[in-house]
């Protein structure tokens, strides 16, 4: 007689379920958040990750819970979570999806679509990004010097979205302001994003690096992170430095 194994597939939930079920932790700095399922991120780098955000910046983000699940599968219409990496559910997997549950929005972050804690860490700090932009607008200061920078024509962006609507905004047609507008939230997420990646871990600026558009020359960039910085200063425990050569 042969023995067969067989492949159980992934159990997965409504998101709803997974806030019912899974107990949320707070931060120092107000932010709540969870991990349920096999996430392979240990608790202590998920708890220093979600620390790392400055206080001044968290307190933008209020009603928001934060989930970190193997996989947020979107399937036929519904959002389901896994409660482990499969296959099988890999296809239909989204990086995250915000969700409003009750009165407070929760944000299912997809930690097994990524392979390393760097890759979870910055899809997590982008949305922080993208929050902060939609709770607090952009800073005036910050968007002095980014629009100083683009009509200088320094090289490069931060992400592909600031790239095209950095073109669309310096064009001499079409409904430029609009543009512009877009252009400088979008700088100012990224920017934070890449701001907060840099408190939790060491940042290379060549792991920044695309293949649909230039990076923002060093220079830039780093004007652009330091402005971030006086904005939301670092929490006690972690600092903000930059530097032009890698230290031996």
């Amino acid at each position: 007689m042969n023995a067969m194994s067989s492949v159980v597939s992934a159990i997965t939930r409504a998101p709803a379920e997974i806030v019912r079920q899974t107990p949320v932790s707070q931060a120092p700095n107000g932010i709540c958040y969870a991990s349920a399922g096999e996430t392979t991120i240990p608790e202590s780098d998920i708890d220093r990750m979600v620390a790392a955000v400055p206080h001044l910046a968290a307190a933008g983000l209020s009603r928001k819970a934060y989930y970190f699940v193997p996989l947020t599968i979107s399937q036929d219409d519904e959002i389901v979570i896994a409660d482990r990496y499969d296959v099988a559910l890999s296809d239909n997997a989204v990086c995250h999806r915000n969700l409003t549950l009750g009165d407070s929005q929760c944000v299912f972050i997809s930690t097994r679509l990524m392979d390393d804690k760097f890759s979870v860490a910055f899809e997590f700090f982008i949305n922080i990004g993208h929050a902060l932009v939609e709770t607090v607008g952009v800073s005036q200061e910050f968007s002095d010097l980014v629009w100083k920078q683009a009509e200088s024509s320094v090289r490069g962006e931060t992400s592909l979205d600031a790239w095209d609507f950095r073109k669309l905004a310096t064009a001499s047609t079409g409904d430029t302001e609009k543009h512009k507008t877009d252009y400088l939230a979008s700088a100012f997420a990224d920017s934070i994003s890449i701001y907060l990646l840099s408190l939790f871990i060491d940042v290379d600026y060549y792991d920044l690096r695309e293949r649909d558009y230039p990076l923002l020359a060093p220079p830039a960039l780093a004007d652009r992170l330091r402005k971030v910085a006086e904005l939301f200063p670092p929490n006690p425990g972690f600092d903000f430095a930059v530097y032009y050569k890698r230290r031996s």
